[in-house]
């Protein structure tokens, strides 16, 4: 598995509480050769040049600037805030971010595999949407734009993790 595939949350997951409530759930994943921690993964991911072009766009649509300090920190535990969102959840190998409207969630995991090759690394990376009631039928649903964008937001999480990993990579070379 050296490419970004669609898996099965894992049930210790911290966003699997998330698809127990009947949330929008997702995971992707992909392997690494070598150790990589969930701080290297997180700070890695979010300091990708695809994720430094988000920062921006929230920086000046919703006034939420952020630094790669910050993204730093943030996956080292210094902070629990970084960009639009802020910790929810954290352990050893998770991270769980909610954004600052609390609607979604990205959520990072990394596990150790030792194989007869050496040490690698899953990476994964999955996301939940929220359901909001209806004003109007009292019923919650994601909304017409989850619908909209739920093609672009798969393959952008895709695009997201083979920037993380390639940024790794680099850096384990």
């Amino acid at each position: 598995m050296f490419s970004i595939e669609s898996c099965p949350l894992p049930d210790h997951a911290l966003l699997a509480s998330y698809r127990a409530a009947g949330a929008y759930t997702d995971c992707y994943c992909t392997v690494l050769s070598g150790a990589v921690t969930q701080a290297q993964y997180v700070q890695a991911f979010y300091t990708t040049w695809v994720f430094k072009l988000e920062r921006w766009i929230l920086s000046w649509a919703v006034s939420k600037p952020s630094t790669d300090v910050q993204a730093q920190q943030v996956a080292a535990g210094v902070i629990d805030s970084f960009a639009a969102w802020r910790v929810e959840g954290r352990s050893d190998n998770q991270l769980l971010m909610c954004d600052f409207q609390s609607r979604t969630r990205s959520w990072f995991m990394v596990e150790r595999v030792e194989s007869p090759d050496g040490v690698r690394t899953l990476l994964y990376f999955g996301s939940a949407v929220v359901p909001v009631q209806n004003a109007r039928t009292g019923k919650a649903g994601m909304g017409w734009p989850f619908s909209a964008l739920l093609g672009f937001h798969k393959i952008y999480s895709i695009v997201l993790l083979r920037t993380a990993r390639s940024r790794l990579r680099a850096g384990l070379r």
